[in-house]
């Protein structure tokens, strides 16, 4: 019997698309539910829309496998679709949003200027992280939400250590040349 989990992502896919065995995909699925899940959770902060997007997600990868070419690595693949996929839907929300307020809810803020100013940072953080490019928003999400280190990346991206290191300092500091913190 064939221990599935010592297989490399890409000969877990080959060997899927030779035999359509689940076994190979559940190894897959397994390996990366988590991480997935985490990212969904950090893009929607809703807990119930993490796992619905979760699974959503290894639905639109399961449907599409044969559309994996090992360009990159499967990890890579599989978070850009993690993504955009999250995001697609949070923008699809915010054109549709509707608000549903009972009779009996009150809303309170114990401090509304407080409240105000944060709220005017995060819209401004939100336009600054906008303004970059897709790439420097995975390489940040990849170093600072998933916390994968410096060589892990570098090997996902076929670059150098260095590569990444000033990758990712040069997009840090585009950030904070594009955040204007209110006072």
């Amino acid at each position: 019997m064939t221990n599935y989990y010592q297989l490399k992502d890409e000969e877990l896919i080959r060997m899927y698309l030779h035999t359509q065995q689940n076994n190979y995909f559940e190894t897959l699925y397994t390996r990366y539910v988590s991480k997935v899940y985490r990212r969904c959770l950090s893009l929607t902060k809703d807990s119930s829309k993490a796992e619905d997007f979760t699974h959503d997600i290894f639905l639109r990868v399961y449907g599409n496998l044969s559309n994996f070419k090992a360009h990159s690595t499967f990890s890579t693949w599989l978070y850009s679709i993690s993504y955009n996929y999250c995001m697609d839907q949070i923008r699809y929300a915010h054109r549709t949003a509707t608000i549903e307020l009972e009779a009996e809810h009150e809303l309170f803020w114990n401090d509304t200027s407080e409240h105000e100013h944060l709220e005017m940072q995060l819209q401004q953080l939100n336009q600054a992280m906008d303004a970059i490019s897709p790439e420097e928003t995975q390489l940040l999400r990849l170093k600072y939400e998933d916390g994968l280190d410096i060589k892990a990346i570098a090997t996902q991206f076929s670059l150098k250590d260095s590569a990444v290191k000033m990758r990712l300092k040069r997009t840090r500091d585009k950030i904070r040349r594009l955040y204007r913190p209110v006072e």
